[in-house]
This record gives structure tokens, sequence and C-alpha cells, in this order.
């Protein structure tokens, strides 16, 4: 707990910040590192579905970093948010960049 504010999770947390706020990442977009700190990236897909007006659009705004919508209406279609998120794995010790699609 903690890496990511520790000196050696720095790095990291500031590939996927801007001013201190989480950046927002098109499809091809990705996080600079510098080559001495490339990880690999896990890739997953995420579909958020249920009943109409529960908060799966407002779920993924917080989860991104975007403002949350002040009043509700209805997603037309499929919205597409990519998230990264730095971790270290436990049990290799080693940092993994993992990316999110949500599909809203």
């Amino acid at each position: 707990p903690g890496w990511l504010l520790s000196p050696a999770g720095r790095p990291y947390l500031d590939s996927i910040l801007h001013k201190n706020q989480r950046r927002v990442f098109a499809l091809l977009e990705r996080p600079l590192l510098p080559p001495t700190l490339a990880v690999s990236t896990v890739t997953y897909k995420l579909f958020v579905s249920g009943k109409s007006g529960v908060g799966k659009t407002a779920l993924v705004a917080m989860l991104a970093g975007t403002p949350v919508p002040p009043i509700h209406h209805e997603t037309l279609g499929i919205e597409l948010t990519t998230v990264f998120w730095p971790a270290k794995i436990q049990a290799s010790g080693r940092p993994v960049m993992f990316q999110l699609h949500f599909w809203d």
C-alpha cells in the first residue's frame, strides 16, 4: 500500500496525471514513461450495464477522474472511456500499467 506515493512509484503516477488531475486519454493514447521505466500494459475491456438511472455513467466518470454529470440523461449508444492505472504486483515486485476500457 502506498507504492504510488513512494519515490519508486511516483514517476508512474505522474505519467497519468496532468496538473494533479487524472489525464483523459483517447483511444490510441497512452502514458509516456522514460525507457528505463517501461512496463508491461495489461488491457481489460469492462462492459458496464444495468437499469437506467442507477449511476453507471457517474461511476465511470468518477473512476476516470472526469466531472460527474450534474443531471441525469440517458447515454445514447455506447460511450467508451479509457483509464490507465499503474500497480505493483506483489508476487513479482514488478510494476505494470493497467489499461481499462470502460464500455458504458
